[in-house]
């Protein structure tokens, strides 16, 4: 083999197609993401929350190949399935997904886990972890030459975080849930990972009570004393996606400086 063929185009996403739900503004980490998946080729389509969001996401969006960028509440009924209805119209296969979408109601959110609601814990579960089971379910039957699907977690999924509160435990469940889907899908040659990124300053992080002290430790804490950005976590993400990780399935990658080693 030449050095040319050994170097040939694994990590490489031309031709291939994605899905990002969860992009919030420029700033979120499926914004870094959805830019380094461009970069190396790919097509994307790209949902938004609400009427409100859209502008916001369309900012990203407008600078990239995205197509397609619709609508999609995971909360409300049948918002996800017309997601992928309208790709398997439009596209009618699909290469990789990224999930990159989590919620909990503010008062459970900033409060003890032993004090959390049923109900706020049950909406924190569904927007989290279950909807992307339901999204893994809904782009199996696309991904008929294989895929990959990604999902994000945080290590206060692992290691109790002062603050993080409710977010552990359904992190947890989501890292849970990324492992079994690897075993379930892993002989349709379907993916499955989790990014796990230090903390970043997104909109939704800012939602976590004391988000500012948690940076600062962070940066003190980790081995490369410094913060990771939306940019690394998103050249993680298509090197994931790319050919070159074809035999990677059911990881929990941590893109953190090293802090999970101290933490």
């Amino acid at each position: 083999m030449s050095i040319e063929q050994a170097a040939s185009p694994q990590f490489n996403l031309k031709g291939k197609r994605g899905l990002i739900l969860g992009i919030a503004n420029d700033h979120s980490i499926a914004a870094g993401c959805a830019r380094q998946f461009a970069a190396q080729g790919a097509i994307l389509a790209a949902t938004y929350l609400n009427a409100t969001a859209k502008p916001f996401v369309s900012a990203v969006t407008d600078a990239l190949p995205c197509p397609i960028l619709l609508a999609c509440n995971v909360l409300d009924p049948g918002a996800l399935e017309a997601v992928f209805a309208d790709i398997t119209k439009n596209w009618g296969s699909l290469d990789f997904v990224l999930h990159s979408i989590a919620f909990a109601p503010k008062n459970d959110l900033h409060g003890r886990v032993t004090d959390c609601s049923a109900a706020g814990f049950a909406t924190a579960m569904d927007v989290s972890c279950h909807s992307f089971i339901r999204a893994a379910k809904l782009a199996e039957p696309l991904m008929k030459q294989g895929g990959t699907l990604l999902a994000v977690s945080f290590y206060g999924s692992a290691h109790v975080v002062a603050h993080y509160n409710i977010m552990g435990p359904v992190k947890a469940a989501l890292e849970s849930s990324v492992r079994y889907l690897a075993a379930e899908l892993g002989p349709q040659q379907i993916r499955v990972h989790a990014l796990s990124p230090g903390p970043i300053a997104t909109r939704a992080a800012r939602g976590i009570d004391r988000f500012d002290e948690l940076l600062a430790d962070a940066a003190i804490q980790a081995p490369e004393h410094q913060l990771v950005t939306i940019d690394d976590v998103g050249a993680v993400a298509a090197f994931l996606v790319s050919d070159a990780a074809r035999h990677m399935t059911g990881t929990i990658i941590p893109i953190d400086a090293g802090q999970q080693v101290v933490a």
